[in-house]
């Protein structure tokens, strides 16, 4: 026959002391905002820590100057004006940029209704002829100063 030897003390550290409030597993954390620290045994009086926010704020709506002062600049026509070059397209390699026209697609520095910092924040879609595949169409990022609005 096998013996089952059981320990009335119980095991550090996550033990709690009867004066402190005990979390209760069954429910959520939504719904158990006191959780027991582990803590040494020392003369400080005991903490408790709150780890649930009790209310959110709603998302911050940001926007960039441009969206702010024309909201339909996604889909408008735009040339870019400073000397660029891409290589990031499969099988044509260098693109000169330069003078060429496109379609601002997305403003990707709003995130979730939130401003992220993105270096290059405005996404522009080209369509490029090449002789052997026809027209391809690809991405490239731009900084707000690198192109100008086509009426």
């Amino acid at each position: 026959m096998h013996t089952l030897a059981l320990s009335t003390t119980p095991s550090l550290p996550f033990h709690n002391p009867p004066n402190r409030t005990v979390q209760n597993p069954s429910l959520p954390l939504s719904l158990n905002p006191v959780r027991p620290i582990p803590t040494r045994r020392t003369n400080s009086p005991p903490s408790i820590a709150c780890n649930v926010a009790l209310k959110t704020d709603p998302p911050a709506t940001v926007s960039s100057p441009s969206e702010e002062s024309d909201p339909a600049r996604i889909g408008a026509r735009v040339r870019v004006k400073v000397p660029l070059k891409v290589y990031h397209v499969q099988k044509i390699g260098e693109i000169d940029l330069y003078n060429k026209e496109g379609t601002m697609k997305q403003y990707v520095g709003l995130w979730k209704g939130k401003t992220i910092s993105a270096n290059l924040p405005f996404k522009v879609e080209f369509v490029e002829e090449v002789e052997s595949r026809g027209p391809v169409k690809f991405f490239a990022h731009l900084k707000e100063d690198e192109f100008d609005y086509v009426e």
